[in-house]
This record gives structure tokens, sequence and C-alpha cells, in this order.
């Protein structure tokens, strides 16, 4: 009976999450073709909203911790639901993604990727989209802001390993920037797929600075390692074995 009710309290909450994305996304989308700062504080806006009516709706607390960056730079983190998105970007300043290409064209996510200057990556052409993502920040087309890169390349279930990615490593020896790593443990509450959402705490952790300059193995080795460590460490805390 409990898992019904919880079942139904997750459904109602992910209805009003769209329609609130609907609504926002739309009724902003004039004063966001003013100025791109105000297609940020949108983004920020519903990212808060989704967190406070999940604390509510369905029992999920969320908790975002360590330092938030607020300077260029680039950011590797965990990803496991949509959770995890809103709740790095109801922190930061200036996110901006490396989406799937298909996104471009999604009402509501795919405007306000283009407005947030996110970059479009088609599945198995990576290497050419790094590659003209590195030309636009050359040229200066690129806004400056957090760049936000899941390193393992899509939503990942609790408890699966799935390698890290080169791209990141190639992002970072290019641009020259630090990277900050950033751990979770949300998809054990809010799953990958599927309606049901457990009550709990849900927490995201911004962790100490990689530095630049380091060579291409060892900064992927480096922030595979804190990433996965951490997360691991935070699901354990949620009562979740990842091993």
């Amino acid at each position: 009976m409990g898992y019904a009710i919880q079942w139904v309290r997750s459904l109602l909450f992910t209805v009003q999450m769209y329609v609130m994305m609907a609504l926002m996304g739309i009724g902003c989308a004039p004063i966001v073709l003013l100025h791109r700062k105000f297609a940020y504080r949108v983004v920020r806006g519903y990212s808060k909203w989704v967190m406070w009516t999940a604390g509510w709706m369905i029992g999920l607390k969320t908790e975002v911790r360590g330092t938030v960056p607020d300077r260029e730079i680039l950011v590797g983190a965990k990803h496991q639901s949509f959770l995890d998105i809103l709740m790095i970007t109801s922190v930061t300043p200036k996110p901006k993604f490396i989406m799937k290409a298909s996104l471009r064209w999604a009402p509501v996510l795919g405007w306000y990727g283009k407005w947030l200057a996110c970059i479009p990556v088609n599945r198995g052409r990576r290497a050419e989209a790094i590659k003209s993502m590195m030309e636009q920040v050359k040229s200066g087309k690129m806004p400056g802001g957090q760049l936000i890169i899941y390193p393992q390349g899509t939503r990942v279930a609790p408890g699966v390993k799935t390698p890290y990615k080169v791209g990141i490593s190639v992002i970072y020896e290019e641009t020259g920037q630090e990277c900050l790593p950033v751990a979770c443990n949300v998809g054990v509450f809010w799953p990958r797929i599927g309606i049901y959402k457990k009550p709990g705490t849900a927490v995201v952790e911004f962790l100490p600075i990689i530095p630049a300059g380091l060579k291409r193995d060892e900064f992927l080795k480096t922030l595979e390692q804190r990433v996965e460590a951490r997360s691991n460490e935070l699901m354990l805390d949620a009562g979740f074995d990842p091993n």
C-alpha cells in the first residue's frame, strides 16, 4: 500500500514538473530573447521549483554541498538522473552543457539549450563536436561560464560501472582550465527511468578542484577516482551499497 501511494505521489509530482517546465519556458521566452542573462534566471528558478516541490510532494529533500564555482571552469559531474542536472543548475551562475543533438529540436529544452550556449553532440561524432566547440572557444563566440560535462556520456544507475570517456580530458587540455569534480547519490532516489521516486535526501557535492596542466591520462584517472569514490560514499550513506 505504501509503495502504491508513493507511486501516485511520484506521478503527480512528475506531471506538475513538466507542466511547470512548459509554463515557465514558454511564458518567459519573450524576456529571454532580450538578453541571455534571463535564460540563466529562468533555468535556476525552474530548478529550484522542482527541488522545492520534490520536498513536500514526494518527501525527497535535496542538498548541495561544497564550494559552488563562480568563475569560468570545467565541471566533470556524475550523472544518474534528471535531478542532478537541476541541482547543479540551481546554484551555478552560468551553466552550459554538452547535450544530445536531438534535444535541439525539443520544445523548451531545445530553446533554453541554445540560449545557454549548450553544445549539441551527435552520438558517435563526439570528436567532431569537441573540435567545433574548441573553435568557438578560441574565437570568443562561446560565452564564459561553467561547462558541465558528464564524462561517462550518459546517465548511469547506482552500482553500474561505466568507463570515463576521453572527451573531457581533451577539452581540459585544450582549454587549459581547471576542473571541478562533482559527486552525487541522486540515482538512489530518482532513477534514470521510471515514475517511482523514493523519499530521502539527494546530495550533489562539489569536490576539490583539479588544477590545470595535468597530462590527459593523469587527469582522467584523477577525475574518475575522486568522483566515483565520493559518489560511492554518498550512496552508502543513503543506504545503497554500490559494490
